[in-house]
């Protein structure tokens, strides 16, 4: 038994899933390098927000065509950046440990979501 042929295309669509990384790559800088003084007082759920915005992000590189460790490697390394580049916004703190950690245990968790999507719904199965 094969795939839903439905399946197959949106998953094939790698242009619309680049379009969608780079739309949460934006959506990601925006929210973490906007100044303090224009940010809410409290955010709920700060960690688990940071790690389904690079969860997020690692699953939709995945589904654009880069291989899984690379889009990995890529969202972890965008954590990072956005990170210490939160040092130089005013009101921020950033390199914060935890918050690195949860970025890169989601951009872990999306990738793997993205392999274990295409064992189990996307392989050819024989006859």
């Amino acid at each position: 038994m094969s795939e839903p042929s439905w399946l197959r295309r949106w998953h094939e669509r790698r242009w619309l899933w680049a379009l969608l990384a780079l739309s949460a790559a934006l959506v990601i800088a925006l929210g973490s390098l906007t100044p303090g003084d224009q940010m809410p007082s409290q955010l709920p759920w700060d960690k688990l927000n940071h790690f389904l915005g690079y969860a997020g992000l690692a699953g939709l590189l995945g589904l654009a065509g880069l291989r899984l460790g690379v889009a990995f490697l890529a969202a972890a390394a965008y954590g990072l950046g956005i990170e210490y580049l939160q040092l130089l916004v005013p009101g921020r703190s950033g390199g914060d440990g935890w918050d690195i950690l949860a970025n890169a245990l989601g951009a872990f968790t999306g990738a793997g979501f993205v392999f274990l999507f295409r064992q189990f719904f996307l392989r050819q199965r024989s006859p």
